[in-house]
């Protein structure tokens, strides 16, 4: 399985920032969509932001403006960014990336959609 590779997180204090980043490999016949989630235990897993293969963005209403996601791609990768500013408490978390991938065009994705192993973001009040 082709399974993203992310980094950045860590620990930072109420109002600071940080940035994720996630990077997979491109195949010819598929394109990708893009999403970052986030999970407390106990609670069920999220979605905060994502980014289509067209670059359109989504952001769920709790993100209020805060954080920025963008896609970096060459011929053999993706890198999609999430930019984390003005961090809350509320938003200590592990942060996974998802890569969903779909066909090109005639010729089928066989590449199975794929999560990454999480990073932890911690923000201290």
């Amino acid at each position: 399985q082709e399974r993203p590779v992310q980094s950045g997180g860590g620990s930072v204090q109420a109002g600071g920032s940080l940035t994720l980043s996630c990077t997979a490999s491109k195949f010819p016949e598929c394109k990708e969509d893009i999403r970052w989630y986030r999970e407390v235990p106990g609670k069920e897993r999220e979605i905060v932001s994502s980014i289509r293969n067209d670059d359109y963005k989504y952001y769920a209403d709790f993100v209020e403006g805060r954080f920025t996601i963008s896609r970096a791609r060459d011929d053999v990768k993706n890198t999609v960014y999430l930019q984390m500013n003005s961090l809350k408490p509320e938003d200590t978390a592990i942060y996974y990336c998802k890569i969903d991938r779909m066909k090109r065009s005639n010729r089928p994705c066989v590449t199975p959609n794929s999560w990454g192993r999480g990073t932890q973001v911690t923000v201290s009040s």
